[in-house]
């Protein structure tokens, strides 16, 4: 519910003793406020003999007739209410606990004043649900994540994580299920096993069905148990197919949402198979819980290099001037996988590679590259700038993209099969395991400039990067050093993702000696070397932005909408006329037809240079 707008103010008489003696109650308030303080208190007036009363009692419930006081007062006490907690840094830089209200979110189960006090250490208590926690991801990704967060002190003092499945198991079997994938692999202190430990023992399970709102009534009892009474904050994270988003959303927000604090829902990939599919998901959501409530992860945003993209963009006096088509000749997204699809076909077969990937992982990444300067760092800034990108794009044409398929083959004395030879797979099927694609962004920055994209399974390598190939040196002195073929005289910054982490910037560099012989050289900056420290994972980063309410790093439904829109008319016609993927050997470096794609924009594949 939304606070209103404005609160009649009664007309009261005092005499001076009370004004000075309310004038010191409220000095001593903002000096020091009562630790179960909200700012909801300031929403209601009462007279002033109550007021007086009430404030003495350390439960502020009335005002002093003060203009545009309900506005600034709740602000002042949050700063200091946060001066006094424990500051976390979340994925923008600010203090965690600092959540930003700039969104303008008034959700009906979450106010301000419960934002403002979410997770701090002291006497509320978070409780988080794993949903579908029998499941792969759940147990090798989201369980460890909790744990690293939890060793590494991020999570707050009072803290329980359910399991909740249809899987029939008791307490101590979820335990000694994910106990095996948990490690201590950032900071291997002596003290691992005791943490290891202390963290199990917060697990709890509770089995049920996905669509039974008595089952998810019966955890809302163990959760309130283990809460112990407290003001309690509820993250559920959706580890399960798509097709039952809506029934446990359903479930969770009438049984078992929190009563006293926020309750938010992580809902992973994928959003839906178009834009029609995908609106409806958002519109069944939307009835149970508000935009502010639903975080829409995509664990690629939570990759360290792709969070160091707007660093190394913006803050860095060398780099933001040449982020144009002025400087820049062509953008290249780079996602390539050396394994099949290794038992899940069933699920791929169903979705593709420009769903799986390219829609949503590349797409993400392309709008962060491609944004303009935000207003600032406040999550609702950047992702209007993101969603700008999109829907600034020029609409896919099939004639701008490739589509593949592995087939089988030997190797090295040793045999691999083709995607049809899968058998949780139609024989028949034309589902692309490999994709490449231009696209081109219409606007002043980017006019001209082709953004390639080229995701697959089954290839040479595993690695995912962005690769930006600079334009050539006009009237380059040394031309005559480099042949016909200025392509190698070519800057490129290389932003590699995974594996091995880097920034490298290749630049033409003479080697030592008496003749005059160029080289190309790399800038580079290794994260193994520089860093000693490992590197978190993805999910780590982004359910603390969850926990914390941080949101510039999930998807809202607009840019949701907006990315569906750019690709949903190509896969349309893709499947309408069922056009059949070009064929590639298992292991190899992909369809042909991806290096025409490139030189009909005039590009050359970064990733195919041999020098990396």
């Amino acid at each position: 519910m939304k606070k209103p707008h404005h609160i009649e103010k009664k007309k009261t008489h005092t005499n001076s003793r009370q004004v000075s003696e309310k004038k010191n109650c409220m000095a001593k308030l903002l000096s020091n406020p009562c630790r179960n303080s909200s700012p909801a208190s300031f929403s209601s007036y009462h007279n002033d003999n109550n007021y007086i009363n009430l404030c003495c009692s350390r439960k502020i419930n009335a005002l002093p007739s003060i203009t545009h006081f309900s506005k600034w007062a709740p602000r002042i006490l949050a700063r200091i209410q946060r001066r006094r907690r424990f500051e976390l840094r979340s994925s923008n830089g600010y203090p965690l606990n600092a959540v930003s209200l700039q969104d303008g979110s008034a959700a009906n189960s979450q106010t301000e004043e419960t934002q403002l006090s979410d997770s701090g250490k002291g006497d509320s208590t978070l409780s988080i649900t794993v949903v579908g926690a029998s499941g792969d991801l759940a147990k090798k990704k989201i369980f460890p994540a909790l744990f690293a967060l939890y060793y590494e002190d991020w999570l707050p003092e009072n803290f329980v994580v359910f399991g909740y499945s249809r899987t029939k198991m008791n307490d101590e079997e979820l335990r000694n299920m994910i106990s095996g994938t948990l490690t201590c692999r950032i900071d291997r202190r002596a003290n691992c096993d005791e943490k290891m430990s202390e963290f199990l023992k917060r697990c709890f399970y509770q089995s049920g069905q996905y669509n039974s709102e008595e089952h998810f009534s019966e955890l809302d009892c163990k959760i309130k148990e283990k809460e112990g009474g407290r003001p309690s904050n509820r993250l559920f994270y959706l580890s399960i197919p798509p097709n039952i988003f809506v029934d446990v959303v359903r479930c969770a927000s009438t049984q078992a949402s929190s009563t006293s604090g926020w309750t938010r829902v992580i809902v992973e990939k994928p959003f839906g198979r178009d834009s029609e599919s995908s609106n409806e998901l958002t519109r069944c959501l939307k009835k149970y819980l508000t935009e502010d409530q639903i975080f829409r992860i995509d664990h690629y945003l939570g990759k360290e290099l792709v969070e160091n993209l707007s660093v190394l963009r913006f803050s860095n006096l060398v780099f933001e001037p040449l982020w144009s088509r002025n400087y820049i000749r062509n953008v290249q997204f780079i996602f390539s996988e050396d394994f099949g699809t290794e038992g899940r076909g069933g699920y791929f077969d169903n979705y593709g590679i420009i769903r799986d990937i390219m829609q949503n992982h590349l797409l993400q990444i392309l709008t962060l590259f491609a944004m303009e300067t935000p207003v600032s760092l406040d999550a609702e800034d950047i992702r209007n700038e993101k969603v700008k990108v999109l829907r600034s794009m020029k609409p896919l044409q099939l004639e701008d993209v490739i589509v593949g398929q592995y087939k089988g083959h030997s190797k090295g004395g040793k045999s691999y099969q083709g995607y049809t030879d899968d058998p949780t797979v139609p024989k028949n099927s034309v589902t692309p395991t490999f994709a490449a694609a231009a696209l081109f962004i219409n606007n002043a920055r980017w006019d001209g400039v082709p953004f390639l994209m080229k995701a697959g399974k089954a290839l040479h390598t595993k690695r995912a990067e962005i690769r930006v190939q600079f334009r050539h040196v006009p009237g380059n002195l040394y031309k005559r050093n480099f042949g016909t073929d200025l392509d190698k005289a070519t800057n490129e910054l290389v932003l590699r993702v995974q594996p091995d982490e880097a920034v490298y910037l290749k630049i033409n560099n003479k080697v030592p000696g008496l003749g005059m012989r160029l080289d190309r050289s790399d800038l580079n900056l290794l994260y193994k070397t520089r860093y000693t420290r490992e590197i978190p994972d993805a999910y780590e980063r982004l359910l603390l932005d969850a926990i914390e309410g941080e949101r510039r790093l999930f998807i809202r439904s607009d840019e949701l909408d907006a990315a569906w829109s750019l690709f949903t008319p190509l896969l349309k016609e893709l499947e309408d006329r069922k056009i059949a993927p070009e064929l590639y050997p298992y292991g190899s470096r992909g369809p042909v037809g991806a290096h025409y794609l490139a030189a009909k924009h005039n590009v050359r594949w970064g990733d195919l240079a041999g020098e990396d």
